[in-house]
C-alpha cells in the first residue's frame, strides 16, 4: 500500500482511514466491568484533537479515564461480515469530560504524536495499523493445543495478539505458555515463551485481544526481537508518513510465497460468505457475548450479568419478531464452539416452545437464562487434562466433563451471584433424566420439574442432530426414535409435542433432493413439509455454489425430497 499523508497528527491519521469503513469504537479500563460504545463527533486531523459522545446512565463514567488517560479500539470492517477486520487500539489518552444532558457525555481527547507508545514497562510498543500484520501460533500446552492469532502491537518486552473468543477459554491471565511463534508476512518467524498478562473482548465481532510478556529469552532471541521490533516500527512510519526518510516497505513486510497464497486463499474464503440475515448477525452476536461473559467471569472475577440478560431478551425479541427466521438462525451456529452452539440452539427452542405453550409466561425469561449458562461449566474445566472442547474426548475427560454442573454453581457462588428459582431449576437439571440416569444428582421422576423435562428432552434432540466426540449426527427421525426409546429417561409427552412443532424436516436442516442438489429448509407447513428452501448446491458441480431460494410450487426444479442429510458428508462448510 502507499504511504499515507505526511502531515498532521499521525495517530489522527490512523484513526481517519479507519473512519472511512464501518466502523465502531469501545472506550475500556481495568476499573470498568464493560466496554462503552462511542461515537466520533469532531476529529482534528493537523491538532491531533478527537471528540467522542458516548451514552452512559451510570455516575461513574471517569472509570473510564483513571488517571486522566482513556483507553480505547476502533474495529473497522472492510469487507462485509466482519471478513477484513482492521483494530486500532490507543491507550492512556488525556481526556476530559464534559456532561451535555442527564446521560449524554462529550469527551475530549488529545491524541499523542506518535503512533508509538511507551508501555508500562518502559518499552516502544509498535502498533499493527493500515494494513500491517504478522500471524501469531500461541502454543498453550506442550504439542496439545495451539491457537492460531494475528499480531495488533510488539515491543521487546512482548506483544498483543488478537485470537478467536472461542479460543479464549483454554487460557488465563497469569499462565505462562511453551510458546508463542510470530509469523511475518516474509515467512521470517520468531519464537519465545511467554506469560499471559492481561486479557479483554476485543471489538464487536467475536476476538480478544490477549497481552503477552516474552519470558526467558536467550541474547540471540532477544537481538533478533530488536531487529524485527525496529522493522515493525519502520513499517508503521512509512504507512503512517510519519517519517519522510522513510521511502519503501520493510522487507519484514513484504509477502512471500507462502502468506501470498493464505491471503488468495483468505479472500477466496470471504467471497463466498454470504451476507448474513439481521436475524442471523443477532443469532452469532448472542453467541459472541456469552464468550465475552465467560471472560469476565474468569478473568474480572464478576458475573455480567446485564450482558447475559441481555442475551436472554434478543431471544426472546427475536422469537416475538419471527420465530421461523429465527430458527433458521439458529443452525448457521455450526461452526462455533459446541458448548456456545448447544446453549444457544436449546435456548432458543426452548424460548420457542414456553412461548407457543403460553406467549405470557411470567418464567420465560429465567428459563431462557439458565439455558444459555448451563453448558458454561464446560469451559470452566479446560485445563492441561483436558485441554480443549474440540478433541476426542477419553473415558477420563468425559468423566472430568460431567464436572461442569458443580464448576458452574462453585463459580456463581464465588462471584456472589444467585440464580432464580427458575434459573437454577434449568442450570441445575437439565441434565436429568426421569429415569434415574442422568447427572449429577441421578434425580427421579416426581422430582423434576415439568420446565426441566422440557429442556432435558430439547437437550437430548439437540446433541443427537449434531456431531458429537466424532459421533456423526443422526437424522431428526432416527433422533426422536432413539428419545422414544431410551427406556423411560424422557417425557413421551413432550417429544410427541416437540415432533408436532418441527416436524421430520425441521427449520434449518440441509435437505437432499432427488435432483441432486442440496437445500437448507426454511419454511415448513403443518404437516412439517418444506414450502422453502434455499439451494445451495448442484451435487452434479460439486466445486459451485448456489444461492437460490425456492418455494413449494418450484421444488420440481430440484426433485423430490429425500431426506435429511449431515452438511459434512457433502463437504457444506458455515460461515463464522
Amino acid at each position: 500500500m502507499n504511504a499515507a499523508p505526511r502531515s498532521g497528527n499521525p495517530s489522527a491519521q490512523v484513526i481517519r482511514s479507519l473512519l472511512q469503513h464501518k466502523h465502531q469504537l469501545s472506550m475500556h479500563s481495568k476499573n470498568a466491568p464493560y466496554a462503552l460504545p462511542a461515537q466520533v463527533t469532531e476529529l482534528d486531523l493537523e491538532a491531533g484533537q478527537l471528540v467522542l459522545e458516548a451514552e452512559y446512565s451510570g455516575s461513574d463514567i471517569e472509570q473510564y479515564t483513571s488517571g486522566g488517560g482513556m483507553s480505547f479500539d476502533i474495529e473497522a470492517l472492510k469487507a462485509p461480515d466482519a471478513g477484513e477486520r482492521e483494530v486500532y487500539s490507543i491507550s492512556n489518552v488525556s481526556a476530559k469530560i464534559l456532561k451535555t444532558d442527564s446521560t449524554t457525555y462529550r469527551l475530549e481527547c488529545q491524541l499523542p504524536e506518535s503512533v508509538f507508545v511507551q508501555d508500562s514497562r518502559g518499552a516502544i510498543r509498535i502498533p499493527f495499523i493500515l494494513g500491517m500484520q504478522a500471524r501469531v501460533s500461541v502454543e498453550v500446552y506442550l504439542h496439545e493445543l495451539s491457537i492460531p492469532g494475528r499480531l495488533r502491537n510488539l515491543s521487546v518486552g512482548g506483544c498483543m495478539v488478537d485470537i478467536d473468543i472461542a479460543d479464549s477459554i483454554a487460557i488465563t491471565v497469569g499462565q505462562s505458555v511453551p510458546g508463542i511463534t510470530l509469523e511475518f508476512p516474509s515467512g521470517v518467524s520468531f519464537f519465545a515463551e511467554a506469560s499471559i498478562r492481561h486479557m479483554r473482548p476485543f471489538g464487536n465481532h467475536g476476538h480478544a485481544a490477549v497481552g503477552f510478556q516474552f519470558i526467558n529469552l536467550t541474547t540471540p532471541q532477544s537481538e533478533a526481537l530488536f531487529h524485527y521490533v525496529s522493522e515493525a516500527e519502520r513499517e508503521a512510519a512509512y504507512r503512517t508518513g510519519a517519517n519522510d526518510a522513510v521511502a519503501t516497505h520493510s522487507p519484514l513486510f513484504i509477502p512471500g510465497a507462502k502468506e501470498k497464497k493464505i491471503l488468495q486463499r483468505e479472500e477466496q474464503e470471504r467471497q463466498k460468505h454470504a451476507q448474513r440475515s439481521p436475524v442471523q448477525r443477532g443469532v452469532m452476536e448472542i453467541a459472541h457475548q456469552i464468550q465475552i461473559g465467560l471472560m469476565y467471569m474468569k478473568t474480572r472475577h464478576l458475573f455480567p450479568e446485564e450482558i447475559l440478560y441481555d442475551c436472554a431478551d434478543t431471544l426472546l425479541y427475536l422469537v416475538a419478531q419471527d420465530r421461523k427466521a429465527l430458527l433458521y438462525a439458529l443452525a448457521f451456529l455450526r461452526n462455533e464452539p459446541d458448548w456456545v452452539r448447544h446453549a444457544v440452539q436449546v435456548a432458543g427452542q426452548l424460548a420457542d416452545m414456553m412461548l407457543l405453550r403460553d406467549p405470557h409466561s411470567p418464567h420465560v425469561r429465567e428459563a431462557v437464562l439458565g439455558a444459555l449458562l448451563h453448558s458454561m461449566g464446560k469451559p470452566l474445566l479446560v485445563s492441561e487434562e483436558l485441554p480443549s472442547l474440540k478433541v476426542h474426548m477419553k473415558p477420563y475427560q468425559k468423566e472430568i466433563l460431567k464436572g461442569h454442573v458443580a464448576a458452574l454453581k462453585e463459580k456463581l457462588q464465588a462471584l456472589g451471584w444467585s440464580p432464580s428459582p427458575t434459573c437454577r431449576d434449568v442450570l441445575v437439571n437439565a441434565n436429568e433424566r426421569l429415569d434415574g440416569s442422568g447427572y449429577p444428582a441421578g434425580k427421579r421422576g416426581e422430582q423434576l420439574s415439568e420446565l426441566a423435562r422440557l429442556v432435558s428432552v430439547l437437550k437430548a434432540i439437540n446433541k443427537l442432530t449434531h456431531e458429537r466426540n466424532g459421533i456423526p449426527p443422526r437424522a431428526p427421525l432416527d433422533a426422536y426414535r432413539w428419545v422414544n426409546d431410551a427406556s423411560g429417561a424422557y417425557d413421551k409427552t413432550i417429544l410427541v409435542e416437540y415432533i408436532q412443532q418441527y416436524g421430520l424436516y425441521p427449520i434449518g436442516s440441509l435437505a437432499k433432493f432427488s435432483g441432486s442438489f442440496l437445500a437448507w429448509i426454511m419454511d415448513i407447513d403443518a404437516k412439517g413439509m418444506p414450502t422453502k428452501v434455499n439451494v445451495i448446491k448442484n451435487l452434479s458441480f460439486k466445486d459451485t455454489n448456489i444461492d437460490s431460494v425456492l418455494t413449494s410450487k418450484d421444488f420440481a426444479q430440484i426433485g423430490k425430497l429425500e431426506g435429511v442429510v449431515n452438511p459434512a458428508d457433502y463437504g457444506v462448510r458455515i460461515a463464522k
